[in-house]
């Protein structure tokens, strides 16, 4: 009798537990058909529901930012397949807490033939003498791993391990994907605010998702702090009224981020405004106006993704071969970004956006393309100069291709004078015109001298 009063107890104990936990957690899907995002994992015979439907998981890590459902994966797994599956935390485990599990699995193994899945959230934090320990368990089939990690498994997971695994990429999750869970949330009477009717206002919907970054933890985090300002005020007011649709406003959702909206609707015209002044301000050589619309762009919730690309096209379009490291330091601007992520992406994006803005200017190489772009609408389908064609067959030999070619780099100043390699109809046509900005004067010296001998 006593036994059975404990037990209920401690269910009660669990049960007040788990309503006290956070949103987020409360929230966290338990099937697939619950789970938001990742739909090139997640989905009809998309690979991650196929390997679980099978229940034929293997070694995976799960790599992506934070809120994007690495560890939900993980739990999925464990529900839904028939795997013995344990959960280690590589910030609060170690060797002897895996030591532990893996004599538990080898004894399921040999009793039951179970398959054993080793879940180690957060894995880039064990060190390589950690994460030698798993190998020989891997090898020889007495675990599956299952790691999760925010950071690039090419540097902070062993190689051996690395080759055993099959690593997959989470995205952040979209705007309209943030809503569906946040509208879930909302909805949802045992788990989620339903109890409380609340509704959210359009703005401040959308402030909660840009502000959250893709990351579906910090968008229900911010919901709950929202909610709970709201019902504390009704409180205060002495309006609370269980049958009244309670609303979160947009000032609400601020306060509940310690953030104010800024004004930039990612789809409608103030996107168009800022982007258009930040790569006008960078065209106009003025670094100081264009980091402040990458400022104001970041802090809006723009992708920053989105504005490296723009940088990269900046590059090669206004800056060219003015200075031709400049497309250079886009592209590892946009890489950095890709491996830092935020908080500290904006760092690269900053210094790329100076440079962009203080260097020399030239859209020669982009102008050069609209008139060879023009060139193949007008005529279509010249015929290329014989001696410029290969004859990889002797049919082609007979038929005089790359006759006569000759072979720049036998040739004083590896360039070979009066040579022709445009059509025919077009062989006086000059496209690039390259400027006196910067290192293209030295272009458009050089090539002055070689066109002179033609």
């Amino acid at each position: 009798m006593t036994d059975l009063f404990t037990a209920k107890k401690a269910a009660g104990r669990a049960i007040q537990r788990a309503a006290k936990a956070p949103l987020a957690d409360r929230m966290r899907p338990r099937t697939l058909g619950e789970f938001v995002g990742q739909t090139h994992l997640i989905g009809e015979g998309k690979p991650l529901t196929s390997l679980i439907e099978a229940d034929t998981i293997p070694s995976i890590i799960f790599w992506g930012p934070p809120g994007t459902g690495k560890t939900t994966l993980a739990r999925i797994i464990a529900n839904q397949t028939k795997a013995k599956f344990y959960h280690l935390s590589a910030v609060l485990s170690g060797v002897n807490d895996l030591r532990e599990i893996i004599g538990q699995a080898k004894m399921q193994r040999e009793l039951h033939d179970d398959i054993n899945i080793v879940f180690v959230d957060e894995i880039h934090r064990w060190n390589k003498a950690q994460q030698d320990a798993l190998l020989p368990h891997v090898e020889d089939g007495t675990i599956t791993i299952v790691g999760s990690t925010t950071e690039n498994p090419s540097f902070e997971v062993i190689g051996p391990l690395l080759s055993r695994t099959k690593v997959y990429c989470l995205n952040p999750l979209t705007s309209e994907e943030l809503k569906s869970v946040v509208v879930r949330a909302l909805e949802d009477n045992d788990s989620g605010l339903g109890k409380l009717k609340l509704s959210v206002e359009d703005d401040a919907m959308d402030f909660i998702c840009n502000t959250a970054d893709g990351d579906a933890r910090r968008a229900l985090n911010t919901l709950e702090i929202a909610a709970d300002l709201v019902k504390r005020g009704d409180e205060r007011r002495g309006t609370k009224d269980e049958g009244r649709q309670a609303t979160i406003t947009l000032k609400d959702a601020e306060a509940a981020v310690q953030k104010k909206s800024l004004l930039y609707d990612k789809k409608g015209e103030e996107h168009y405004n800022v982007i258009s002044a930040f790569i006008k301000s960078m065209r106009g050589s003025d670094p100081d106006a264009a980091v402040y619309y990458l400022a104001r762009m970041l802090e809006a919730g723009e992708d920053p993704l989105f504005v490296a690309r723009r940088m990269v096209i900046f590059a090669s379009e206004d800056v060219g071969n003015a200075d031709p490291q400049a497309v250079q330091v886009a592209i590892s601007c946009m890489q950095s970004y890709d491996f830092v992520g935020m908080p500290e992406g904006w760092i690269p994006l900053a210094q790329c956006v100076t440079y962009l803005a203080s260097a020399p200017k030239s859209n020669a190489s982009y102008k050069s393309y609209l008139k060879a772009r023009g060139d193949v609408a007008e005529h279509g389908v010249l015929p290329t100069p014989l001696h410029i064609r290969n004859a990889p067959t002797k049919l082609m030999e007979e038929l005089k291709y790359g006759e006569g070619y000759k072979y720049p780099h036998d040739f004083e100043g590896h360039f070979v004078a009066n040579e022709t390699y445009l059509p025919l109809k077009l062989k006086d046509k000059t496209y690039y015109n390259p400027t006196e900005n910067g290192y293209e004067r030295v272009i458009k010296e050089r090539l002055k001298s070689l066109r002179s001998k033609k």
